[in-house]
């Protein structure tokens, strides 16, 4: 006898598709995915241009800085252009203009110096403007319930890049010549650019959302200005960017110099600076899966707590540790970036009005990444001056006092604006991922 199927209750119907099973959010993962991975692999592939004396030093450091420019300059750019227009719009021309630098940087490897600073400032554009474009559109193809573990997702891909990536790459440096390896970047850069799928938004072209432009806001300064008034109206925002800004300038700093000097004087240091960088990032592995999953109750603190355990890479630095100390100590460096990261980008996406989340999330770009190759200028000349316990004595109190800091202004605890909201509209349950 046939049985008459039953109809899926209303909590079935209403239940998100897990992340996993979205082709929209996989699209948009996988053409993420492909701009981190093309971002890192360019300073990796030039340096090999180093190692087979295509490229001197002195270049590669010029090419890095053109890159890093480019990308400061894109930043707000994009972030003003994604607000103006389509999202989608935006992240497919800044994909493409990365891609384009590419074949002008293999073609530049015969001799032109010139060529290859242009491509390397076209490049960083294109990273710059993607970053705040990407970053408004997941809150576009993702619903709020779902973007933690989207979020996660996301920094999961970077960080399994980050620590595959190198094997692999000086794996095909064996197979192929660095002009090659150029040219997949820009493949990559590629993937960037079309898979992502349009956000809630539309296409290139449609009308901008009320208050995206108008008439009385002409300028890409004035709307600019717009997303600064905007990102003033949470001071969670403000205290939180300023902590994550004095961390990265430190302890990505004593990272970047410190960790390198200090392994050269211990024993088998090449050992210790490669375990301290792999410990790094496979705690922000592990960071990441756990913030797909849990939903603290206080998050703005949880995420302050995790920024501030940077301190402990500098402070076991300082200390006379044994080696596995300072790859624990980088470990837990690693799990404490992602307890932040992840509710950071949650929560600006939820708190923001979205018709200038680009601009305020081009402000975090700016301001974080923007002055992290400033605390790396400054710190050898730090230590020429003060000595490197004493710089690296003040880089963990910054790590660990900033982030206290900031938790001390209103609304830090649940990175929202109003604590009854925080209490009313916090999530308790688990993300479908």
């Amino acid at each position: 006898m046939p049985t008459t199927p039953v109809p899926p209750s209303v909590a079935e119907r209403e239940r998100p598709r897990p992340l996993l099973r979205d082709l929209a959010f996989l699209r948009l993962w996988t053409g993420a995915t492909a701009s981190g991975l093309a971002t890192w692999a360019l300073p990796f592939v030039l340096g090999l241009a180093v190692l087979d004396r295509t490229l001197t030093a002195a270049a590669l450091g010029l090419l890095l800085a053109a890159r890093t420019v480019g990308f400061l300059a894109a930043v707000p750019l994009g972030g003003v252009l994604a607000d103006r227009h389509s999202r989608r719009g935006v992240v497919l021309w800044a994909g493409l203009a990365a891609a384009a630098s590419s074949p002008l940087l293999a073609a530049g490897l015969d001799g032109s110096l010139l060529l290859m600073t242009i491509a390397a400032a076209l490049a960083g554009a294109g990273q710059g403007a993607c970053r705040p474009a990407y970053q408004a559109l997941t809150a576009e193809v993702v619903d709020p319930d779902r973007r933690q573990g989207a979020n996660a997702a996301l920094t999961l891909a970077t960080r399994v890049t980050t620590l595959v990536a190198p094997s692999l790459t000086a794996l095909l440096a064996l197979l192929v010549d660095t002009w090659a390896l150029l040219l997949g970047i820009g493949v990559l850069w590629l993937a960037a650019a079309l898979v992502p799928g349009p956000g809630t938004r539309g296409t290139a072209g449609d009308e901008p959302e009320a208050g995206a432009a108008g008439p009385g806001r002409t300028t890409l300064v004035g709307e600019f200005a717009e997303g600064i008034r905007e990102a003033r109206r949470h001071p969670w925002f403000i205290a939180g960017l300023l902590s994550l800004t004095a961390v990265i300038a430190t302890g990505y700093s004593a990272t970047g110099v410190a960790l390198p000097l200090v392994s050269r004087d211990t024993d088998n240091g090449g050992l210790v600076l490669a375990g301290a960088l792999t410990a790094y990032t496979a705690g922000a592995l592990a960071g990441a899966l756990l913030m797909a999953r849990w939903r603290p109750r206080s998050p703005g603190r949880t995420a302050l707590a995790g920024l501030a355990a940077y301190g402990f890479a500098p402070l076991a630095l300082l200390l006379p540790v044994h080696p596995a100390v300072v790859m624990a100590a980088y470990a837990v460096a690693g799990i404490g970036i992602e307890l932040f990261n992840v509710p950071w980008f949650t929560s600006v996406q939820r708190e923001v009005a979205p018709d200038k989340l680009a601009r305020v999330s081009s402000l975090d770009f700016l301001l974080s990444y923007g002055l992290a190759p400033a605390g790396l200028a400054l710190f050898a000349p730090a230590v020429d001056a003060l000595g490197l316990r004493t710089v690296l004595a003040v880089c963990a109190l910054t790590c660990f006092v900033a982030p206290a800091a900031a938790a001390l202004v209103a609304g830090t605890r649940h990175f929202r604006r109003g604590t009854a909201a925080a209490l009313g509209g916090a999530t308790r349950g688990r993300a479908s991922v």
